[in-house]
């Protein structure tokens, strides 16, 4: 098997243990609690994604790993990790809060789409090998973040349904 078709099921099959994990134990927690109790923890989650930035350091990543992909990818994880912790930090501020959390996760979907889209233009699968130590980053981690973000936009379009409803 080469080195591209491992990595394409490693991407594929790193979904399965977390949707199992999410569904069994993560969501039924978020979504008994408070909505912005529920989002606190998903930006706390969102809040480590200043790890991303990894990509960016020669000998953790191979020296051809396409820089165009890193660079996307360190710096979208970055603005999102600053925006969850933001959105943190303003939490006694629900004007703020609540803008910080629909800007935290469309950053964090748009770099997670975008580093998809790259790592396929750029043929990451067949250059797997250059993410060194980061390769666990798109295999363990991201698909985590992509779940909880999900949650996160069900849980605002829930909570505003609710809002309207008692009006």
């Amino acid at each position: 098997m080469s080195p591209a078709m491992i990595f394409n099921i490693h991407l594929a099959l790193g979904y399965v243990p977390w949707l199992l994990c999410f569904v069994a134990y993560i969501w039924p927690r978020l979504r008994s609690m408070e909505p912005i109790e529920a989002q606190r923890a998903i930006a706390t989650l969102h809040s480590f994604r200043f790890f991303g930035l990894v990509f960016l350091i020669p000998g953790v990543v191979g020296p051809d790993l396409a820089p165009d992909f890193a660079s996307f990818a360190a710096y979208g994880d970055f603005a999102t990790g600053l925006l969850a912790k933001l959105a943190l930090v303003a939490v006694a501020r629900p004007a703020i809060f609540w803008p910080l959390v629909v800007a935290f996760n469309l950053a964090g979907v748009v770099d997670l789409v975008g580093d998809y889209y790259l790592g396929t233009v750029l043929d990451l699968p067949g250059h797997a090998g250059q993410l060194g130590a980061t390769y666990a980053i798109p295999i363990l981690y991201v698909p985590l973040l992509m779940i909880t973000h999900v949650a996160a936009f069900y849980l605002l379009a829930r909570s505003r349904r609710h809002q309207i409803a008692a009006t």
